[in-house]
């Protein structure tokens, strides 16, 4: 550093909001915290910022060394200032949320976790610091931006059902979701490859798998295509 302040200054934090899904639900990837204050208590993966990191990468570098994560999804979200928030000093917070596919990702507890383990949203336990009202945050920022881009396939398989993507939405959404209106929208927006693949091992007819065609929707993000569901 080339100069000092005569102010004091607040420490800066990331933490993260991590949203993955399975049949069941929706679910938040929380760890156990191993270290005071609310030691033993489950948070957000987070941590501090190092003077010479990027806000971006201290969440990722933290999401790697608490859970384990890599190479996910990650976006900002917002910043929480209260000046209580946190009981050991003045800290400012950075959140993110990630979208990860559960089956493409193994989470293991590391440094200051003692535990990491999979939440469904509506069956979290209580939260240190202020990572409940951070949690509800970003869930609204989910639903809100599921409407209108495509950050939905995220959290599917690289291949998928119609049905899962459905599930998928009703399940962020928290409403049910009429089939045929569904698949006729989705379909018209002409963003999904028809694979020759289908389901396996399944009780059921097997269904048609799909997938996102990401370099077209890239495409039309440049012009005045809509995507909203």
């Amino acid at each position: 550093m080339t100069h000092t302040y005569e102010y004091p200054r607040a420490a800066l934090t990331v933490d993260c909001v991590v949203f993955g899904l399975d049949d069941e639900d929706l679910k938040v990837l929380l760890i156990q915290r191993a270290l005071p204050p609310f030691e033993g208590q489950w948070a957000l993966p987070g941590g501090f910022v190092r003077v010479d990191e990027t806000l971006e990468d201290a969440a990722r570098r933290e999401l790697e060394e608490e859970t384990g994560l890599r190479k996910v999804f990650l976006e900002q979200l917002y910043t929480f200032g209260d000046v209580e928030r946190d009981p050991r000093e003045r800290v400012v917070s950075v959140a993110y949320y990630a979208l990860v596919n559960l089956s493409d990702h193994k989470v293991h507890a590391a440094t200051d976790a003692r535990d990491a383990a999979w939440f469904g949203v509506h069956d979290v336990p209580s939260l240190a610091f202020d990572h409940a009202a951070i949690l509800q945050i970003a869930l609204e920022r989910l639903r809100g931006k599921l409407r209108y881009q495509p950050i939905g396939f995220e959290l599917l398989p690289k291949k998928f059902t119609l049905s899962q993507l459905q599930h998928l939405y009703e399940l962020v959404l928290e409403r049910e979701l009429d089939k045929r209106n569904f698949r006729k929208r989705v379909l018209a927006m002409d963003l999904l490859i028809e694979t020759d693949d289908v389901q396996q091992d399944v009780a059921h007819r097997a269904a048609r798998l799909y997938r996102f065609d990401e370099r077209k929707y890239r495409r039309l993000a440049k012009t005045n295509f809509n995507f909203e569901l």
